[in-house]
């Protein structure tokens, strides 16, 4: 089985500690094995041409019949033995050996035939300083590593931020906050001049007398936009580069929505005149089917036309709620008894909520009307506490609806749309600061639940 990883491991900070670490490690321990060997290599390099050059001065006293100095001798029982069998077969060597419980430099070479004249020379001072630099390598590269980490962990915790912030405001776009902005510093000021002309234009220009920056002594000081803008911009990354995308794609965005609001709002409110004066004259037609038929159609079309405007009036998000308190249960009732259409209603926990009556019954009508347009009786309305079920007995909402929600107009296998009913719902709920929930139940038909808020 593979095992299971904490779930910061799987951050790029960790990430970057880690690899910051193994990297340190590794470049440490390579630079202390190449100090150490050096100084090594150049310590025992001393003291072998120290200990060489006693041996050559003791065989010169020897041949000359002159008694050897301290540390020298012929055949000494100390002295090694792969050292000694190099002597007596006639040449000369050096060896790091313990004597007397101290680090030794012996050399040793061959007289009288099979005997073999050594000098130790001692070595302690040499094996403590090797012992102190590598004391001194390993200190030093721990606080080497420990020094790099930090400022590594400060350098990507700083990368982390701005792309954990990128992060958010793209959770906040996708969740239908298309103001939500990133403003990364490092993008430039050009960024920053078109998030001002786009404030300023959706919040409209101040009336104001114009005054010529040439002639005011009150305004500032010129900037020749060919000779570059007022303040440097800080070189710009790659944090910086998808700050940047991510904040020119939530304007477009925006932009593209806005347009499509205003001109939703705008067919929708053009289209009231020729419709009042197509009901009114279908009111002056004469009595029978084809009469019927054309007032019918007029009518939905007045219906569709005001559904238009309302859900324009949602998706520009100014709708401000008037609050009173209210009894869901009598308020349920009122709600299916505007729409007329047989629903059962049961009360089973009524509570007082401080809510908007008119479009908490806007949208408990639309959802007792989608039941029975849509599903199959008995449809019956539930008010539970501050939780209100619409259960009708059909086929179910579709498996797009369940997952995203309802969708203007969405047909699904050629049979007819939700239309904008359960849209107008959803934006109601939210405008109420409910939370509307579809599911399908597990015996069949359609479930549709309103989460009011209770303080």
């Amino acid at each position: 089985m593979r095992p299971v990883l904490p779930p910061w491991s799987g951050t790029l900070a960790a990430k970057a500690a880690a690899f910051i670490t193994v990297m340190c490690c590794a470049l440490a321990a390579l630079l202390g094995v190449l100090v150490h060997v050096q100084v090594t290599n150049q310590t025992v390099g001393q003291a072998r041409d120290q200990a060489l050059q006693r041996l050559t001065q003791a065989t010169e006293r020897y041949e000359a019949g002159d008694t050897l100095r301290r540390g020298a001798g012929v055949d000494p029982p100390e002295l090694p033995g792969e050292l000694r069998d190099l002597a007596v077969a006639g040449d000369r060597g050096t060896m790091v050996a313990e004597r007397e419980g101290r680090p030794t430099m012996w050399a040793a070479g061959p007289v009288d035939g099979e005997r073999a004249l050594a000098v130790a020379v001692d070595y302690s001072q040499q094996a403590r300083t090797i012992e102190g630099l590598d004391r001194a390598i390993l200190w030093s590269s721990g606080l080497a590593i420990g020094a790099t980490l930090l400022v590594g962990a400060f350098a990507v915790t700083r990368v982390t931020r701005r792309l954990h912030t990128t992060a958010l405001v793209a959770r906040r776009i996708s969740a239908g906050d298309l103001d939500a902005r990133v403003n990364d510093p490092r993008t430039g000021p050009r960024t920053g001049l078109r998030m001002g002309l786009r404030r300023g234009l959706r919040r409209g220009l101040r009336k104001g007398p114009r005054t010529d920056p040439r002639t005011d002594p009150r305004a500032g000081p010129r900037t020749d936009p060919r000779t570059g803008p007022r303040t440097k911009a800080r070189p710009q990354d790659e944090v910086a580069a998808v700050a940047a995308a991510l904040d020119s794609m939530a304007a477009s965005l925006q932009g593209k929505l806005l347009a499509e609001q205003r001109f939703t709002a705008d067919v929708a409110h053009e289209l009231r005149t020729p419709l009042t004066g197509l009901h009114a004259a279908a009111e002056l037609l004469p009595p029978g089917r084809p009469t019927e038929l054309v007032r019918d159609r007029v009518a939905a079309l007045r219906t569709l036309t005001e559904d238009l405007l309302e859900i324009s009036r949602l998706d520009t998000g100014r709708e401000r709620v008037e609050l009173d308190t209210e009894q869901l249960g009598p308020l349920a009732e009122r709600a299916v008894r505007a729409a007329g259409n047989g629903t059962e209603v049961r009360v089973v926990r009524d509570v007082s909520v401080e809510t908007d009556r008119r479009r908490l019954e806007r949208v408990l009508g639309n959802l007792v009307a989608n039941a029975h347009r849509h599903g199959r009786g008995p449809v019956v309305l539930t008010v539970d506490g501050p939780v209100v079920t619409v259960r009708d007995h059909g086929d179910g909402f579709p498996e797009y609806l369940v997952a995203h929600g309802p969708q203007r107009f969405r047909t699904e296998g050629g049979t007819r749309g939700h239309g904008l009913g359960l849209t107008i719902a959803r934006g109601q709920a939210e405008v109420l600061g409910a939370r509307l929930e579809f599911a399908n139940a597990p015996e069949g038909g359609a479930v549709a639940t309103l989460k009011l808020a209770v303080e």
